[in-house]
């Protein structure tokens, strides 16, 4: 039974990152917009675990891919980000100032990452991205709240987070 529970809980995540990855957030300087699923996916590693949210994100990553809405070069930017961004609150666990910081470092590695496979420079990449980071500074604490307020609410409530609660 837990097994079963555990596949339906990472395919749900896996769904949801898929989705809010393809929602772009506008940005007030052009060529910035930046995507929705950056402070979700921090708050689901957060909520889930790091485990569960890097097997959701590869799911995501292989239907983006199949749909064909993301390349190759999307699905290593993104693993890029989730690996910094769920790293760090694995490491450090969900407390607010990780919860907050993991996404901005998790940008700005795939940033880097950009960077060494393309070739230019890393400093318009960076800036480029800074509206993106400070949204999901911003946004990444509420959203995991009100992730946890919803897992507790449902059956997911008996699912244990790997470290520690939120």
């Amino acid at each position: 039974m837990r097994q079963a529970r555990d596949i339906a809980l990472i395919s749900l995540l896996a769904v949801i990152i898929a989705i809010s990855g393809s929602f772009k957030v506008p940005s007030p300087f052009p060529g910035t917009e930046f995507q929705l699923s950056a402070p979700l996916a921090v708050a689901i590693a957060a909520c889930f675990g790091f485990t569960r949210y890097i097997l959701a994100g590869l799911v995501a990553s292989l239907l983006t891919l199949l749909l064909g809405t993301h390349t190759v070069m999307n699905v290593m930017i993104a693993m890029t980000f989730r690996l910094v961004a769920g790293g760090a609150i694995a490491l450090l666990g969900p407390r607010f100032w990780v919860v907050c910081l993991a996404g901005p470092l998790g940008s700005t590695a795939a940033r880097v990452v950009v960077w060494l496979l393309l070739g230019k420079g890393l400093l318009p990449l960076l800036v480029a991205s800074l509206p993106g980071m400070i949204f999901t500074a911003l946004t990444a604490w509420p959203l995991t709240k009100i992730l946890a307020r919803i897992k507790n609410a449902t059956s997911w409530r008996d699912v244990p987070y790997a470290e520690k609660t939120v």
